[in-house]
């Protein structure tokens, strides 16, 4: 029986896909390192991380090895078993954070609405029903499901999937009265990136998260911090919280942890934990061996002070590079960020137009990312070489420079 299989072209994305994405017209078919190969053996640098998923890199030797270790020994036992890779890693976890308890999933999505789903079920069995209103913040994002949605302040991500669950608020981030206006009794839980990452990559003020922390104890609310997008060494400590001295009641994390392969987690404290009883939540995926084995890996990795250190000085880099390629073509007014979560904003001139400069980038053989259409940003994998950094930005100022030129040409 032949094996051979028929190509696959990027046309046939529109023939059988659902149309809810709009991918670049060539396809990605192989990764190593900081560097992925289309169809045609096109070869690109990878500043985008698969949305900062891709910590290190693409086939990193230790996360095939796991993987591969993992697959011949167990793949699924379902939760009606635990299994040994879930717990080593919950350990891991545990020991490297606030946390006492852990609770896997697949996806950030699925980590935040456990996360709010807990954080309800907690105010109702110590409070009663009435106490079971969430406080989020404008232009967060927090997930697809149709309760994630709704928490995240994007409206253009929510709007016909109602009726919506009520008790949600929004109010400005990094407002502080804004927050101290809308906490109250019924206030159940405060959920927040600490960078907001889909929105601009936008840093929260620390005199922000402090108040907040102070708001929450003082209405007896949970505070979720969802760092789905920021944690596992993104900012350059395991977890962004770190770099603010402020600890929330449950923390959310995922895209990093399995370094592409999908996994996140919730972690907690005991007396939190306690309340998903037998039966409250469950997820048939969440904490497979494959998935915990790799994300082990992982961390292993991330968490030394090596590479934590690298992530700085890699981020200093890349945004002291990035400030010089703005002033000198006046493209961007600010950038911003911590470690390798960067945030180009666009200059006046160019608002709405990030679009434009990761399909300029792309022409030049290098991926980026937007942050909404006035941001462009930039997630490689935490150990991407120097000098990798280096090609990638004369790359991108290649692209910048036909922009501008262009510009110029058609005005």
């Amino acid at each position: 029986m032949s094996t051979q299989q028929a190509p696959v072209e990027r046309a046939d994305f529109d023939r059988v896909m659902v149309p809810n994405y709009a991918p670049a017209a060539f396809v990605p078919v192989r990764g190593m390192g900081s560097r992925v190969w289309d169809q045609s053996g096109r070869e690109l640098i990878d500043f985008a991380g698969g949305i900062a998923v891709n910590a290190l890199g693409h086939c990193h030797p230790a996360l095939v090895q796991a993987l591969t270790e993992q697959a011949q020994k167990l793949w699924h036992v379902s939760n009606v078993f635990t299994n040994e890779p879930a717990l080593r890693l919950a350990d891991k976890l545990i020991k490297a954070s606030f946390a006492e308890r852990v609770f896997f999933s697949n996806s950030g999505a699925e980590a935040n609405e456990a996360a709010l789903k807990l954080a309800r079920k907690v105010a109702h069995d110590d409070f009663g029903p009435q106490k079971h209103e969430i406080i989020s913040t404008v232009n967060s994002f927090h997930g697809r499901t149709v309760f994630t949605v709704n928490v995240g302040g994007q409206p253009k991500y929510s709007e016909g999937f109602g009726p919506r669950p009520e008790g949600i608020t929004h109010v400005p981030y990094n407002d502080i009265a804004a927050m101290e206006k809308a906490i109250s009794s019924r206030t159940c839980a405060v959920i927040l990136e600490p960078i907001q990452g889909e929105s601009g990559v936008l840093p929260a003020d620390l005199a922000y998260l402090q108040r907040v922390r102070e708001l929450c104890e003082q209405h007896q609310a949970l505070l979720i911090f969802d760092e789905v997008q920021t944690g596992m060494g993104r900012t350059g400590k395991l977890f962004a919280y770190e770099h603010y001295g402020v600890e929330p009641d449950i923390l959310t994390i995922a895209k990093s942890l399995g370094g592409g392969f999908p996994v996140s987690a919730m972690l907690t404290l005991e007396r939190y934990a306690k309340h998903f009883s037998v039966g409250t939540h469950g997820t048939t995926f969440g904490g497979n061996p494959l998935a915990c084995a790799v994300g082990g890996a992982v961390i292993d990795i991330i968490n030394t002070p090596t590479v934590l250190q690298g992530v700085l000085e890699r981020g200093e880099i890349l945004t002291q590079r990035l400030q010089q390629l703005g002033e000198k073509y006046g493209v961007f007014q600010q950038v911003r960020g911590k470690g390798l979560l960067i945030g180009a904003v666009l200059s006046e001139a160019w608002q709405g137009k990030a679009a434009q400069f990761l399909a300029a980038a792309e022409k030049e053989n290098l991926l980026v990312l937007m942050a909404g259409p006035e941001v462009v940003r930039f997630a490689p994998s935490l150990i991407i070489e120097p000098t990798e950094i280096e090609e990638g930005l004369q790359r991108f100022e290649r692209a910048v420079q036909k922009i501008t030129e262009n510009d110029e040409t058609n005005k």
